[in-house]
Order: structure tokens, then C-alpha cells, then sequence
């Protein structure tokens, strides 16, 4: 009886399957990337809150928003940073956040603070960071 069965992949099995996996990792690659670069983004808008609530304490105490960071009592500009900001900044009734090369070299995020019935209410309205990693509330 003649046995000439064979054990194991051939090389076109393994070559196809090398295929597969490059094409997921095409596709899979940019999607993380997009997804990394979107988290550093959100950690600027949660190392802002501090400055927002500044600012909502400034303007219930005096009815006035402050012209700066040293108006309301909080650290510099440049020295409220974190692994992908480079600054939080106050500037009146705004929170400019700007990022580093973790993001985009100098993108920015600007966060508006308008008075409604006593209350104070944050929307997102300009800065250069690209659309597709800003988050839902600023598209």
C-alpha cells in the first residue's frame, strides 16, 4: 500500500494566511491609531474641568468672567500639562486647551462658557484639532 500523505500546512496554506493577516493589520492599524490619538484628546478636556470650575466660581462671585489663569487663582498656563497636553489656558469665558505631539503639535480645543438663568453651560466651538479625534460634543 503506497502512503504518501503529507502532515501539516503546505506553503501555500501559510502563504495565505500571511495575507490574512497583513490585511487585518492594514485595517486594524489606523483604527488604533485614531483611537489612541482620540483618548489623548479627552485628557485635555478632563485636566480643563479644573479650570472650568474656576471659572463658574469666578463668575457666581463677581457676575464676571476672569480675564486669566492668575484671575482665579490656578496654576499657569503651562504648567497645568499632561502626557498628551501642553497647556490649559483661561482666557474670559474660555478654556483653551493645547497639545503636544501626542495629538498634533500646538492643536488646540476651545471650550465656551456662557451664562443661562444662573447657570453656566460649556459648549466646544473652535480650535484646529483634527475632526476625526475630537470627541462627539465638539464635532
Amino acid at each position: 500500500m503506497n502512503r504518501n500523505s503529507s502532515h501539516g500546512f503546505t506553503l501555500i496554506e501559510l502563504m495565505i494566511v500571511i495575507a490574512i493577516i497583513g490585511i487585518l493589520s492594514a485595517i486594524a492599524f489606523p483604527a488604533y491609531q485614531a483611537y489612541t490619538k482620540r483618548a489623548h484628546v479627552t485628557e485635555g478636556l478632563t485636566l480643563a474641568n479644573g479650570a472650568k470650575v474656576a471659572i463658574a466660581d469666578h463668575y457666581s462671585t463677581f457676575g464676571s468672567y476672569p480675564a486669566d489663569n492668575a484671575a482665579v487663582g490656578i496654576m499657569q498656563a503651562t504648567s497645568i500639562n499632561g502626557q498628551s497636553v501642553r497647556s490649559i489656558a483661561i482666557a474670559y469665558s474660555k478654556v483653551i486647551i493645547t497639545y503636544n505631539t501626542k495629538v498634533q503639535n500646538g492643536a488646540t480645543i476651545e471650550l465656551q462658557a456662557s451664562s443661562a438663568g444662573g447657570a453656566i453651560k460649556w459648549t466646544c466651538t473652535q480650535g484646529n484639532v483634527p475632526a476625526s479625534y475630537r470627541p462627539t460634543i465638539c464635532r
